[in-house]
């Protein structure tokens, strides 16, 4: 081997890091291998401007109405927890989901796939549970599906959801419509559902129990709208908890967000759960709580009505968008330093929704 050649050779790794042969748990987790899956398999497959806007919800127009159209699937473990369970959480989560797009949830679907094995008894409990929570959010479900998949290769029950929503406002809510200067309000304390899940399925126990934020937020929403709020952007804090759900609106708006830390709600007994764990609360999941990009004009009158709702009433302003120069989130921390609020890399908690 000449000199030349060894000079000029750089081991490059056939598989380069993010990059993998198999599906990992991670790439379902909220975090950049997800981000990675979705943006170089399905947005690449799928493209057209519709899916494009990366949104909670798609939203397209029929017979001169806008109509919001949502898709979910609920593969929790363990199927019931503090709080909630696998039936409400699949009609709240997708309740939200149009909420996100600024829709009034009006249909769902629903698909079940069940192991064998499930106790009946069980089912019907997760079956009733899905009917009082449709019945809280003033939605009906009016088709669905049924699958039965072999012991040992279902872990219980698995739910799909659908759902469809009307909006009956002239605003166009996408992350594509954050501009700089807009506040950035949370309607409450964050990290609970993914500590309550983690709680059940590793035994802990702490002073008081942690019940998961599951809740339906579409009613707080609409309130706002029917307010006059000029709302740039909503975003519920699911798989990847805040710190994703910023990262992706900051990718897709091309800005830089600034988070003051001390601002954000965390419950003691959540932030004690994270450090035991060796998580941040910021990048765990929450299934009642969004985040609004409002106007700098309409910050105070936001904080006061969400104050006045129940869903609303341990709302925080947390940050503001503070330029365009480059999509970038920073976190400003209790001692005044800035450090780089990254989304999660892979997978923290598993099955937490």
């Amino acid at each position: 081997m000449s000199r030349n050649s060894v000079k000029d050779f750089a081991p490059v790794c056939p598989i380069p890091i993010q990059e993998y042969p198999y599906v990992l748990m991670a790439h379902g987790g909220g975090g950049k291998l997800m981000h990675q899956l979705i943006g170089k398999m399905f947005l690449a497959a799928f493209r057209n401007p519709i899916l494009e806007t990366q949104h909670d919800a798609a939203v397209v127009e029929l017979t001169g109405k806008r109509i919001a159209f949502t898709t979910d699937s609920y593969v929790v473990r363990p199927i019931s927890f503090p709080g909630g369970d696998i039936g409400s959480m699949a009609v709240y989560g997708t309740v939200n989901d149009l909420a996100m797009a600024g829709a009034r949830p009006l249909y769902l679907s629903a698909g079940f796939i069940i192991e064998e094995g499930l106790p009946m008894e069980t089912l019907w409990k997760i079956v009733t549970s899905m009917q009082k929570a449709a019945q809280h959010c003033g939605v009906q479900i009016i088709t669905g599906d049924t699958k039965v998949v072999d012991k040992g290769k279902g872990d219980g029950l698995f739910i799909n959801t659908a759902g469809i929503g009307v909006i009956e406002h002239e605003q166009k809510i996408t992350p594509r419509n954050v501009q700089p200067g807009d506040v950035i309000l949370v309607n409450g304390d964050l990290g609970r559902h993914g500590m309550a899940i983690m709680a059940v399925r590793e035994g802990l126990q702490f002073e008081s129990a942690i019940e998961s934020d599951s809740a339906p937020v579409a009613d707080l929403v609409l309130e706002l709208l029917r307010a006059g709020i000029e709302i740039h952007c909503l975003r519920d804090l699911t798989r990847g908890g805040l710190a994703s759900a910023l990262n992706e609106i900051a990718e897709a708006a091309r800005v830089r967000i600034e988070v003051v830390e001390k601002a954000v709600p965390v419950r003691e007994d959540v932030h004690a759960a994270c450090e035991m764990l060796g998580l941040d609360p910021l990048h765990v999941a929450c299934e009642g709580r969004f985040i609004v990009f409002v106007a700098a004009k309409d910050a105070e009158r936001t904080l006061q009505i969400m104050h006045g709702h129940a869903m609303g009433a341990g709302v925080a302003a947390i940050g503001k968008v503070i330029g365009s120069d480059s999509p970038l989130v920073t976190l400003k921390s209790v001692i005044g330093v800035n450090r780089i609020l990254d989304m999660p890399s892979g997978e923290q908690l598993p099955r937490i929704c």
